[in-house]
């Protein structure tokens, strides 16, 4: 008797779980090309002005917050495109509801 709405719920759940993985997919991998960026222009930079471990660490540092404002980003943009499903009443639901009144 449910079984549309059922599906419909397992559909719209479905979607959101996707959305999700998406985003978590997203952010890992931003996350790993930022931390990288960061260790390897550290790396060149000590190696051209001989400081050594100055620009790596000061680079890895200043990357965290680079990551969490990219992070926030990624997962705003992707729960934004999640839209509610509007409930649209058969016109059978329609009657029988006049009717009960």
């Amino acid at each position: 008797m449910n079984q549309p709405e059922d599906q419909g719920k397992k559909g719209l759940q479905y979607a959101f779980n996707l959305t999700l993985a998406s985003a978590a997919g997203q952010v890992g991998c931003l996350t790993l090309v930022i931390i990288f960026v960061a260790l390897f222009a550290g790396l060149w930079l000590d190696k051209q002005f001989d400081s050594k471990p100055l620009f790596t660490i000061g680079l890895l540092v200043g990357s965290v917050p680079v990551t969490l404002f990219a992070m926030f980003r990624v997962v705003k943009v992707a729960t934004d495109r999640i839209k509610p499903v509007e409930k649209n009443e058969t016109p059978e639901e329609e009657h029988n509801s006049g009717t009960n009144s």
